[in-house]
This record gives structure tokens, C-alpha cells and sequence, in this order.
């Protein structure tokens, strides 16, 4: 009885273990209206990095900001949508050539969704050898998704040199990527890429176009806090007068 009691106690363990890791490669959070929230993880310097992307329910179908990092992932994001919400996915915008937002382009392509990043990503991402879009997005544009305005902003290099930001005017949400850090951010994270110089002003662009905020969705980090976009400014700011000593 004790080791059939055992063995149903290691079952379970391992059940619910098995459960949870699976559950940790894809989550989704509301965040109002038709946005939500959806992170997936990947391995950086032996830890793992959560990845936030946003996708919006609009009347003409889904739009998908960035694609999953976990490239285990980029269909059950699909289906995850599809059960939740009936509705397909028809559009995708990375905002910058690093693979955690670009991951997922060609597969989504070949599903024959609509796939978009800007020209200096694309140039980008064909020099790194990254998967690349099929739409290539020449300045600032205004996408109609639906009953949603969704606006892609170039401020200027700070993470990348190709970083864009995304506006939608209805709910005042930025979709900031990987150009604002957590508002309890030490740092600004990997720079490999990015441009220490400029990072302040490229911020200060952002704060200037779009000064009311609602929500700030950020690639890393907890994204309810809207001080981050302040913080981040701060943060670029001490960075860049360290480099200058």
C-alpha cells in the first residue's frame, strides 16, 4: 500500500512538473479591450529570458506584434488564438531584427499571413543571416487593422539600430519592444547592437510624440508599470554620460 501510495505521489509530481514546464513555454495575458499579451522563453547565458509580443482581435482578424522567441511555439501561438478568439491571424510586424521578434517570419509567411518589417530591419536581418518578412515597410506608416490605427514610429537607434515602436491611438498603447526596459530595470540590457550615444534622444523622440500613454508593453519585463519609458530615458542617460568619463 505505502509503495502504491508512492508511486501515485511520484505520478502526480511528475504530472503537475511536466505541466507547469509546459505551461511556462507560451502564456497570455488580457490586457484590455481585444490586446493581449503573450510571452514565450528562450535560453540567454544559461537563463531563461521571457519574451513578450502583443496580439490584437480586430474585425478584419489578427494582428501579431513581434513573433514568439521559442520557435516551439509559433503554431501553438496559432492555435492558441484561433481556440480563444475564432479568429485568424492575417497580419505580423517585428520591430527589430533580433530573433525574438523575428523568429517566427517565414514560418508565419508560408502560413499565408501577412508579414511586415522595415527596410533597415530587413537589410538587417539579411546580413545576420535572420528570417526575414515578405512586406517591407519604407517609413512611418499607418496600418488600418480593422477598427484599430496601429502606427509604426522610427525614433532613431537605441537597442538596434532599426527599433521601432507602434502606436495604437484608440487605446493610447505604445508597443515599445525592446527599446524601453522594465521600470525596475537595473540596466539597459544587451547593447551588442545597440547605440549608447543616441539611446537618450531616440527616447526622448518617444516621450515627445506620444506623451500620454495608457499602457507601455515592453519585450522584457513586467509591463504594467508605465514608468518604464521614463526609467528607461534615466537609465540611457547615466549610460551615456559613463561612456563619456
Amino acid at each position: 500500500m505505502y509503495r502504491y501510495f508512492l508511486s501515485i505521489l511520484f505520478i502526480f509530481s511528475f504530472t503537475n512538473s511536466f505541466a507547469q514546464e509546459i505551461k511556462t513555454k507560451l502564456s497570455i495575458s488580457h490586457v484590455t479591450g481585444d490586446f493581449y499579451v503573450y510571452t514565450t522563453y528562450n535560453s540567454y547565458q544559461n537563463t531563461q529570458v521571457p519574451a513578450n509580443g502583443m496580439y490584437i482581435i480586430t474585425n478584419n482578424g489578427v494582428v501579431m506584434l513581434d513573433t514568439p522567441w521559442d520557435t516551439t511555439q509559433f503554431q501553438p501561438l496559432l492555435d492558441s488564438i484561433k481556440t480563444k478568439h475564432n479568429k485568424e491571424v492575417t497580419l505580423c510586424i517585428a520591430t527589430h531584427w533580433h530573433s525574438d521578434k523575428t523568429a517566427g517570419l517565414e514560418y508565419y509567411r508560408q502560413k499565408g499571413i501577412k508579414t511586415y518589417t522595415t527596410y533597415l530591419t530587413d537589410e538587417l536581418s539579411k546580413i545576420n543571416n535572420k528570417k526575414r518578412a515578405e512586406n517591407i515597410i519604407y517609413q512611418d506608416t499607418a496600418f488600418q487593422a480593422g477598427q484599430y490605427t496601429l502606427e509604426t514610429y522610427y525614433p532613431g537607434p537605441g537597442h538596434t539600430s532599426d527599433n521601432i515602436v507602434i502606436w495604437c491611438k484608440q487605446e493610447k498603447m505604445l508597443y515599445a519592444g525592446c527599446l524601453v526596459k522594465a521600470a525596475d530595470a537595473k540596466d539597459l540590457g544587451y547593447l551588442g547592437d545597440g547605440n549608447i550615444q543616441e539611446y537618450a534622444t531616440t527616447l526622448k523622440k518617444v516621450i515627445i510624440k506620444y506623451p500620454v500613454s495608457k499602457y507601455i508593453i515592453i519585450s522584457h519585463g513586467d509591463w504594467n508599470n508605465t514608468n518604464s519609458l521614463r526609467h528607461s530615458l534615466q537609465l540611457s542617460k547615466k549610460l551615456k554620460r559613463k561612456s563619456l568619463q
